[in-house]
């Protein structure tokens, strides 16, 4: 009877050694997984970054066309 007992033993401990390998393999992908989206996140707000100051140019831009265009035409009035 105690040979069956340490033959159920053996076959839980097993699979509990099964189980734990399985899960540290699964930490390891998730681990990956997250230095991946990290990364990713990372050049996202990078890309952001540049997109956010490439649009504030392009306003000073169009703000200093719009004053150049006030200015002729505030020329022209007084041409008039």
């Amino acid at each position: 009877m105690s040979f069956e007992v340490l033959e159920k033993l053996e076959a839980k401990i097993q699979t509990a050694v099964d189980t734990i390998a399985l899960l540290q393999m699964e930490v390891e992908e998730l681990k990956e997984d997250k230095e991946k989206l990290t990364a990713e996140a990372n050049e996202l707000r990078a890309s952001r970054q540049e997109l956010e100051q490439k649009s504030e140019q392009m306003n000073q831009e169009h703000a200093a066309w719009q004053d150049r265009i006030r200015n002729l035409l505030g020329k022209m009035d007084e041409v008039e």
